[in-house]
């Protein structure tokens, strides 16, 4: 960690090599790279009978095309200069990759809750990927030039005196900074009309855990509990592969679940040493990681009511690697637990990684966390501007504790200033940005329609 002094001076060099009016800049050049190329290329290495499902759900709107999209984003902000100030990057840090989920103290906290992405880089690139989305989420819902304007301003500010706070505390300070439902109402309770405060105050009762997937994805057949095959969305092994290999593959999860024990602690490996693997399901999940292969387990416990479904999901190489630079961990599962742990104030207590083959047979790098571990998710189609307004801010502040913990809070204090211009200059990056996308979203809807792209829409 540097002293103060050398980090206020590392801020200004910063600003320097990037003048905060820079930090606006977007221009695509008749050399950036064909987007649908780029998801084509992706699409590669994922389950070819998955992939129109993806293209069907980036279709919805350019905010799902957007959400689905980070490795063309990904492209386009290794094209631009960059302060040289690098923390832990989340990747992909649009405002529907934050939300609710249970701390290890099962206190309901508001923390990033997508990671795949995960490698250090230049702290700049997550927040122009979330005011992007703020943006491209106004323009769905409707919303004025003028409240898109006020609702990414307000993040880019919430951003910048966060940081300011954080540069202030004892780094330690830092580390135990963490965002509950409590913290929102009382920092933005003013932002938000009343029905909007009381459904955040009772958010808990609507949230998703793990005895609700017990409930929604399997059934009792025979005396055993069985997930409930929906194909395409959810398929049982029994489904996917004759049943000696079923039972085969069944065997060889449950020697990668080894691997996973050893990632890890020895607290954590108690709990684990508790269940059984019970049944193996093929589960679709979100839009840009449609076609990645993830699995779901269910373990059974000792008791009746001892039960809990896993997610095993595949993890491939970060959009930002051939950019920001390799990671410093070979295992891409590890990569993103390891990234998780560095960001979010509180991580799953089974959060680990392994190393193991798939249905195909083919070794992948996977992690593993806890399915809906009292999760919620925004519902950002449905927010008043208002709403979105605060949403945005307290996904900034995240982003901000996120980085201070990673990196130099000092520098990026020193570097964001006290003025408007850091907060004019990001606006107008979204809009810019949020125009690219629209032109995107239009090649896929095109490329769709000649046929290059195969989409299954409404699943």
């Amino acid at each position: 960690m540097r002293e103060a002094g050398t980090a206020i001076e590392a801020g200004k060099a910063a600003r320097e090599r990037l003048p905060l009016a820079a930090v606006g800049d977007f221009k695509p050049g008749a050399d950036r790279s064909d987007p649908i190329e780029l998801l084509e290329r992706q699409g590669q290495t994922r389950v070819w009978d998955l992939l129109p499902i993806r293209y069907g759900r980036m279709l919805l709107s350019p905010f799902s095309f957007y959400r689905g999209a980070a490795a063309v984003m990904s492209s386009d902000l290794a094209r631009s200069d960059d302060s040289g100030l690098r923390v832990q990057l989340c990747g992909d840090a649009h405002v529907a990759n934050f939300g609710g989920f249970a701390s290890a103290e099962r206190a309901l906290v508001f923390d990033i809750n997508d990671f795949d992405e995960t490698v250090p880089g230049p702290w700049e690139w997550d927040l122009k990927r979330l005011v992007a989305s703020l943006e491209i989420a106004g323009r769905q819902n409707g919303f004025s030039t003028a409240k898109r304007e006020r609702i990414v301003r307000a993040a880019a500010g919430a951003y910048r005196s966060a940081m300011r706070d954080f540069a202030r505390l004892p780094f330690l300070e830092v580390w135990y900074q963490q965002l509950n439902v409590r913290g929102i109402l009382s920092r933005w309770r003013s932002s938000l009309d009343a029905r909007s405060g009381k459904r955040l105050a009772t958010a808990h009762r609507r949230s998703k855990d793990n005895q609700r997937a017990i409930e929604r994805l399997t059934h009792t057949v025979d005396n055993e509990l069985r997930f409930v095959s929906t194909p395409p969305l959810v398929q049982r092994l029994d489904d996917l592969m004759p049943a000696d290999e079923a039972a085969m593959f069944k065997r060889e999860t449950n020697g990668y679940l080894d691997a996973y024990r050893a990632s890890l602690s020895n607290d954590r490996r108690a709990v684990l040493d508790r269940f059984i693997v019970g049944d193996i399901a093929r589960k679709v999940v979100g839009i840009g990681s449609v076609g990645t292969r993830t699995n779901i387990a269910l373990l059974l416990g000792q008791a009746p009511n001892e039960h809990l479904v896993l997610q095993i999901k595949e993890a491939q190489r970060s959009v930002l690697e051939p950019f920001a630079g390799r990671s410093e961990y070979e295992h891409s599962g590890r990569r993103v637990v390891e990234g998780q742990r560095l960001m979010q104030a509180s991580a799953d207590i089974l959060l680990g990684w392994a190393r193991g083959p798939g249905i195909d047979g083919v070794v992948r790098d996977y992690y593993i966390r806890q399915m809906w571990d009292s999760k919620i998710s925004p519902d950002i189609d449905r927010m008043s501007s208002r709403v979105l307004r605060t949403m945005g801010k307290a996904c900034a502040w995240t982003l901000a504790r996120a980085h201070a913990r990673s990196g130099d809070r000092v520098a990026i204090s020193t570097y964001l200033g006290k003025g408007r211009a850091f907060a004019d200059a990001i606006s107008r990056f979204a809009v810019a940005y949020a125009d690219q996308n629209e032109r995107d979203y239009k090649a896929l809807v095109a490329a769709v329609d000649q046929g290059r792209i195969i989409a299954r829409r409404g699943v």
